[in-house]
């Protein structure tokens, strides 16, 4: 069984998919990284202006992206039916319009509520002036970023991951650059501390995004599919097609990311050494969880073409070797953080007390990272069967409904403290797991009667 499933073909088609989305996400957290640490050189106000205005815009943009994410098994689907480029091009196009749509409601509704939440949040006004001013530069580039995400799950979709990473490459040193200059004032410019972090996200989305359409207008085999030659109608029923599969997606994605925003503001009630290890510790989680994602989003491009194929055994095959990937690759990790958790701590401060509680909290992420690692390569497949709706009721229930409460409770009822809101989360998320699993087999064992 195990020589069945890991041979040399389906191995290296797997690798070949998913290594350029690993690179990709690892670029785009590196975004965000130099985004923060470049405006915290610039002064402790401007780090946390921008902060604040990061943890506001990351939940609600990786809500909204994520129902454009329908457009990967959509496409892989059709890609592996091998059906006509006129209809591919017909989805990727009605996506686009959406994207613009959501762009639009999006910034419309910034530009009414905005003030108003940072006000809500009773910051110190110089605070509040940078996160406002950076959300208002930020707002700029919605635009491109979400005509972006569609073009880049097109490209996906189709197996060329190593063109989204080519391209993530290339943004890199540009928001550096970029930040160098808007950030500290450099090349004649002012100074415009943590909104500068904004102005070059802004200009690095546009970037990326003309990048994508000369891509997808000239180079083969994207440009056979004819995307942006010439505007077809509006279509409500392409529209509806693509939010049925996009909104369980996006929802599912919003209640993951809020939940670390409302485990952060719970624990702002603890002293400071304990929020910073807190900290320390979710953002190397965060870190290591761009293996199991990476392979999430390679699934969904393989299972989707095979089941656009009707290779629901191969499809099936491919789920395996995802999953055990993953979980392999969880297991090394943990095996590395037990033995050099200490100098992981160290990595993010200078501080001992600091440094010490970090290392415990990296306990707790062992456990988080390994669950991670089997919860989202699951999400993938089946988001490559386009069964997304019990995913989206999965994570409400994991996240929201157990890991949250139960972990208020360990915290403020035991004597586990801020560790408590770690544990709950991590049996909110062990249960989400068991519960995919039983869902992949339940798909998988109908697409194999039907077949």
């Amino acid at each position: 069984m195990v020589q069945s499933l890991f041979t040399k073909e389906k191995t290296s088609k797997m690798m070949i998919v998913f290594l350029p989305i690993l690179i990709t996400q690892l670029g785009l957290f590196a975004i965000s990284f130099f985004d923060t640490f470049m405006s915290g050189k610039f002064s402790p106000v401007d780090l946390a202006g921008v902060a604040i205005g990061t943890s506001l815009w990351l939940p609600i943009y990786n809500g909204c992206s994520g129902i454009l994410l329908a457009v990967t098994p959509i496409v892989a689907q059709l890609f592996g039916q091998r059906t006509k480029p006129q209809y591919i091009r017909e989805a990727v196009m009605q996506s686009i319009y959406l994207a613009l749509i959501m762009s639009a409601i999006l910034i419309v509704l910034g530009f009414a509520f905005l003030n108003s939440m940072l006000d809500f949040m009773n910051l110190e006004q110089e605070v509040k002036r940078i996160a406002l001013e950076y959300l208002i530069a930020l707002s700029f580039g919605i635009i491109p970023l979400f005509v972006y995400t569609v073009l880049r799950c097109f490209i996906d979709a189709l197996g060329r991951t190593s063109v989204s990473m080519f391209i993530t490459i290339v943004a890199l040193p540009v928001n550096i650059a970029a930040n160098y200059a808007f950030i500290y004032g450099k090349f004649g410019l002012p100074a415009f501390g943590g909104v500068g972090a904004g102005i070059a996200s802004s200009i690095t989305y546009w970037i990326i995004m003309i990048i994508a359409i000369l891509i997808t207008a000239y180079v083969h085999p994207f440009s056979q599919y004819g995307l942006l030659r010439s505007l077809p109608r509006p279509s409500l029923k392409e529209w509806s097609n693509t939010m049925k599969i996009g909104l369980p997606i996006g929802m599912a994605i919003f209640f993951e990311t809020s939940i670390f925003a409302a485990v952060t503001l719970f624990m702002s009630s603890y002293d400071t050494i304990t929020i910073a290890s807190h900290q320390a510790a979710l953002n190397f989680a965060s870190f290591l969880y761009m293996v199991p994602l990476s392979f999430s989003m390679a699934l969904t491009i393989l299972v989707g073409q095979e089941v656009g194929a009707n290779h629901f055994k191969r499809a099936r095959e491919y789920s395996l070797m995802g999953i055990f990937f993953a979980v392999g690759f969880s297991c090394i990790s943990a095996i590395i953080l037990v033995l050099f958790r200490d100098q992981v701590a160290y990595l993010y401060t200078n501080e001992h007390d600091v440094a010490i509680l970090t290392a415990k909290f990296l306990i707790f992420a062992i456990f988080f990272q390994l669950s991670d690692a089997l919860q989202a390569p699951i999400q993938g497949a089946l988001r490559g069967y386009k069964d997304v709706n019990v995913t989206f009721f999965m994570t409400l229930l994991s996240y929201w409904i157990i890991g949250l409460p139960a972990g208020y409770v360990l915290a403020n009822f035991t004597s586990f403290g801020a560790f408590g809101y770690w544990i709950g989360l991590i049996a909110g998320l062990a249960m989400g797991a068991t519960g995919l699993s039983l869902r992949l087999l339940i798909v998988q064992r109908r697409m194999k009667a039907s077949n």
